[in-house]
């Protein structure tokens, strides 16, 4: 039996035993003047009698603090939430609360100095505050955005124009209060909705046309002020639970057919990237790579054994194609321009349309296709099988000499997640190991400024969409290619919804000088053209980018120094490597 003065002695080691806490959930509701929001719905109106819609709604709430019933706070630290309604993000929990009756619910929008400035490369694929997964980081600006809301406005039967309101910085970080009884001596959770209509109006009304269609919150801009003014009020709590909503919690995955030995695959990439989600039931294995190495560059995946993956993706051309539409079997011509592939570990949706989930459903894509590859995945098998130097490549990858569809997928999959590229002259130069050009600086700065007449701003706008280490947001966006009606619809065709029709996956513009020619379609043979189409190109329709809804009509008119600089800065993209030759560090066909 212990005695007392053991007890004694192992608590002094241990510490106090800690109180049993509870967590407390943040359900958000998102409203417009009372009414639940529909995105993409230009329906509503502000106080100037504009019709708008929102197409994004995302923020970032910290500080949360629970105040007792002596008046004092109890502090809940690290706690931070994103919250996004066009990303279905409305629910975060927040644990250890130590449990109690409480009278108010206290957090703020946006982070403290601390973490604002936080290094975000070290963050956690799932972290709300890794800038892969919330988009609200100024990039190489630092700090992030508190509040994202964007979307489109009329007045009267005008044509669509944009509005985009970032509110940033410290000192429009934001303390919200909502007073109500909280029983939180058992687990609990709490409904609070966030108005946009008020948001935008009370108790300072903002007009688009009066006060302008951007902000990015610099200094003493009135916009942001009366946003920042606008959200204690804009935020209201609706209901408090007694019982916590279960979340079901997705098992654990494991490796797939890890072979008995086999090689660990040393990841590459740079310092400032962000920390990819890399599949933990695919963990990378150096026998694994080679095996998809060898698949990739193999025209046995074809039906006429005339066509590998590498065909349409080349090394040379940064593992892009450099013919508009990508050719299959028989030179049947397809319907989309080859994507590059690098920096693939980014992503989680495929193609220009995003219909692929993983890359191992999307490697599998293409040589189904009657105008790509075209044979069907038993043939695939037969004809791999049939190449006696297969069986030892999938024994060491596997442990046995099967082959499968599955395997050879997996194979593909972990080949091109071993693609990456981060040492161009713009990484080198943000290292300090080379220098810019006059003309490369200017470029950058246009690249990385807003166009925004109201605050004497006329950037080229680039970085909304492409900005980060990556170069691309990995969204979708309609970039104003068309008029209506829309040849290909994008995203739409897949999602069905018609407020995605026009929209195609933001590419990489890191090597772009390199993966001519550009968009979907490969209509645009030089970077000279797609700078002019973002000057002055620009076709408006219902699904037009906010980011480029916003400029006016005559586009953004640059100088013809100005588009030169913008051209040179991305000439500063390109990675050495990919100058190299034929075999650089692999590829897969990303798809059309």
């Amino acid at each position: 039996m212990i005695s007392l003065r053991c007890l004694a002695f192992l608590f002094l080691l241990w510490g106090a035993i800690p109180a049993r806490s509870v967590t407390l959930q943040l359900q958000m509701q998102h409203t417009f003047a009372g009414e639940p929001l529909a995105l993409d719905s230009l329906r509503y109106q502000n106080s100037a009698h504009e019709t708008l819609s929102v197409t994004r709604l995302s923020y970032l709430l910290s500080g949360f603090a629970l105040q007792k019933s002596d008046g004092t706070w109890q502090e809940l630290p690290g706690q931070v939430a994103w919250m996004s309604e066009d990303q279905h993000r409305t629910i975060a929990r927040l644990p250890n609360v130590p449990p109690g009756n409480y009278l108010t619910l206290r957090f703020d929008v946006g982070l403290d100095a601390k973490t604002n400035t936080a290094d975000t490369s070290k963050l956690a694929p799932n972290d709300p505050l890794n800038p892969e997964r919330n988009g609200l980081h100024w990039s190489w600006q630092g700090n992030y955005i508190f509040v994202a809301l964007e979307g489109l406005f009329r007045n009267g039967n005008e044509q669509p124009g944009g509005y985009v309101y970032h509110l940033a910085h410290d000192a429009n970080r934001t303390r919200i209060n909502l007073a109500a009884p909280l029983d939180l001596t058992h687990d609990a959770a709490v409904t609070v909705n966030l108005d946009v209509a008020t948001l935008l109006n009370a108790p300072h009304p903002l007009s688009f046309a009066r006060d302008g269609v951007s902000t990015h919150s610099r200094d003493g801009d009135p916009v942001a002020t009366a946003l920042a003014g606008n959200l204690p009020t804009a935020f209201r709590l609706v209901a408090v639970t007694s019982m916590l909503p279960q979340i079901s919690q997705p098992s654990p995955l494991k490796p797939l057919y890890l072979p008995p030995t086999y090689t660990p695959y040393a990841f590459k990439m740079s310092a400032s990237f962000p920390i990819p989600e890399l599949p933990r039931d695919n963990p990378l294995i150096v026998e694994r790579v080679t095996l998809g190495d060898k698949l990739f560059h193999d025209d046995a995946l074809s039906r006429t054994h005339t066509v590998s993956c590498s065909t349409c993706h080349q090394a040379d051309y940064a593992f892009a194609e450099p013919r508009p539409l990508s050719h299959g079997v028989d030179n049947r011509v397809g319907r989309r321009n080859a994507m590059p592939l690098f920096n693939l570990a980014w992503k989680s949706e495929f193609f220009w349309d995003g219909r692929a989930p993983s890359l191992r459903i999307q490697s599998l894509l293409p040589i189904r296709d009657h105008r790509e590859m075209d044979t069907t995945l038993g043939q695939m098998v037969q004809n791999v099988a049939a190449k006696p130097e297969y069986a030892a490549l999938f024994t060491a990858a596997y442990g046995t000499p099967e082959i499968s569809v599955g395997r050879i997928s997996l194979a593909l999959e972990q080949y091109v997640l071993t693609l990456t590229s981060f040492d161009s002259k713009f990484d080198r130069a943000l290292r300090g190991q080379a220098q810019f050009t006059d003309e490369e600086k200017h470029g950058l700065q246009l690249f990385t400024t807003e166009y925004d007449p109201r605050t004497r701003q006329y950037g080229a706008d680039c970085f909304h969409c492409h900005g980060g280490p990556l170069f691309t947001d990995h969204q979708f966006h309609n970039n104003g290619l068309d008029d209506l009606p829309l040849a290909d619809l994008g995203r739409g065709a897949i999602t069905r919804e018609p407020s995605d029709n026009g929209k195609f996956a933001t590419p990489s513009l890191r090597n772009v000088a390199l993966t001519a020619p550009y968009m979907h379609d490969g209509r645009f043979k030089t970077l000279e053209e797609v700078v002019e189409h973002y000057n002055r190109g620009v076709h408006r329709t219902d699904t037009l980018d906010p980011n480029l809804a916003k400029h006016p009509a005559a586009g953004l008119q640059l100088s013809d120094a100005d588009k030169r600089a913008l051209v040179a800065f991305l000439k500063t993209l390109t990675d050495p490597q990919y100058l190299a030759g034929p075999q650089v560090n692999g590829s897969l066909a990303e798809g059309k």
